[in-house]
């Protein structure tokens, strides 16, 4: 009796040995196996899990030069957000009993994911759709890092290249379920779409330049870049709140395909009209004649006629045997957007001559914020962002979308995108938007990029 007692107790002790061991055991819904050109991003996104979660589950993943290699198998969570299955065979009684689920219009968009619609061109075929394919993925980033902060996102993609019809998409039934559309790339579908939007109150984001007047009529519409004659009256009107008390020197590059006359021709007849004096100069003029143009009271404000880089050149090389003759002179100079493309050779020049440059967004790449999407688009995609382009791509996507969506998702319809709705500090892109008496949204953010003399960049916003 007593060896069948001893039996009995040693039967008990192995099997609750066993249930322990299993219930240390981490639960995992399955096991996915590697298929070539497979990533994690792309992953976590199939199975509707946060990269942290599949990281969670996969420790590996966290070392060092880690990368998913065809026939690996990782294993795969569940959602924080989702219970796990039950671990027998019984039907559970919502099973026994289903609930039909709600139609979209039934739940305020502040209660459920949000229905996002992309359309642009996404495809490899040229400029176009490469720069909205980084963009694109851009997004798809944000919607991740918002899923991991419990707000969802239902995402609608279609390839609408230039040569498409935009009205062949529009009749796809997912398209007016759509709370949002990010689109379109090309002005002549603008008007199309917002007609689309109207119909079924859906949220038009027009990510980039867009000649279209709709946005002045179209409540439904936000428009992110203006047209370059909005933006050269908003960059006059910064500097003469900012500069009016400099003098400015205008350089005049003999560069007959510049296109920024209309943008100096503006702020000389603004300095006109508030009495402010300015000078005229040209790379040509001889040093005396250049030296007589500046002011040696004042800060000059030193402005060229240009874009170019071989101007910009020769107008640093002047600037350098000036400074050099007259060392107590003070100058800054007064640039464009495109300059930052120069920083690989301009940067010492942009420093020692205390350049401000205006802009709709800033790339810091020493920031720890930058440094950290561009790891995680490259551990994601597994290639770069392009690199011969500002802004990334992929950081304005991933700004505008996290922007856009958060603040959908804390307001709903009534999301105007003012300053300081959201709370968001942008890696690259700001984004505060103005209604347009009773038409749509404009975006009415503006930076200058203010290179200091003491060898360090900071941003102005405005």
């Amino acid at each position: 009796m007593k060896q069948i007692l001893r039996y009995v107790a040693l039967s008990l002790l192995l099997v609750l040995a066993t249930e322990t061991t299993l219930a240390q055991q981490p639960q995992f819904r399955e096991q996915h196996k590697v298929k070539r050109k497979e990533t994690i991003f792309g992953i976590s996104r199939m199975y509707g899990i946060t990269i942290q979660e599949l990281i969670a589950a996969n420790p590996e993943m966290n070392t060092p030069g880690y990368e998913l290699k065809k026939g690996d198998y990782i294993n795969i969570p569940w959602p924080k957000s989702q219970p796990q299955a039950p671990q027998n065979d019984q039907p559970t009684a919502s099973s026994q009993q289903p609930v039909a689920p709600a139609k979209p219009a039934d739940v305020d968009v502040r209660q459920r994911a949000i229905r996002v619609g992309i359309m642009l061109p996404l495809h490899k075929v040229n400029g176009d759709g490469k720069r909205m394919l980084e963009y694109y993925r851009g997004i798809l980033m944000a919607c991740d890092s918002l899923r991991a902060n419990n707000i969802s996102t239902d995402i609608r993609a279609w390839n609408v290249a230039e040569d498409t019809d935009i009205n062949t998409f529009l009749r796809d039934p997912k398209a007016a379920e759509c709370d949002v559309i990010i689109g379109p790339l090309y002005t002549k579908m603008v008007k199309p779409l917002a007609d689309f939007a109207t119909q079924h109150d859906i949220r038009v984001f027009i990510p980039f330049s867009i000649n279209s007047h709709e946005v002045l009529v179209n409540r439904n519409i936000m428009q992110v870049y203006q047209p370059a004659t909005e933006q050269n009256e908003t960059v006059i009107n910064l500097f003469m709140e900012r500069f009016s008390d400099t003098h400015p020197v205008f350089i005049d590059c003999n560069d007959t395909t510049s296109q920024k006359g209309i943008f100096t021709f503006g702020l000389r007849r603004r300095l006109e009209t508030k009495g402010v004096g300015y000078k005229i100069t040209n790379l040509n003029s001889s040093d005396g004649a250049f030296f007589s143009s500046f002011s040696t009271t004042k800060r000059n404000m030193v402005i060229l006629n240009t874009g170019r880089s071989k101007e910009l050149n020769a107008a640093m090389a002047k600037l350098n045997g000036l400074r050099l003759s007259h060392p107590e002179l003070q100058i800054s100079v007064f640039g464009y957007t495109e300059w930052m493309l120069y920083t690989r050779y301009q940067l010492e020049n942009f420093y020692k001559f205390d350049t401000y440059i205006p802009a709709p967004f800033f790339t810091n790449f020493s920031s720890p914020q930058t440094e950290r999407i561009m790891l995680k688009y490259r551990w994601n995609f597994h290639c770069d962002m392009m690199s011969n382009a500002l802004p990334r791509f992929a950081i304005t996507g991933f700004d505008h979308a996290y922007f856009l969506l958060k603040g959908i998702h804390i307001y709903g319809k009534n999301f105007s995108g003012g300053a300081g709705m959201v709370g968001y500090n942008p890696i690259q892109t700001p984004l505060h938007f103005e209604r347009i008496g009773n038409g749509g949204l404009k975006n009415r953010s503006m930076i200058f990029v203010h290179y200091l003399p003491e060898r360090r960049t900071e941003p102005i916003y405005f």
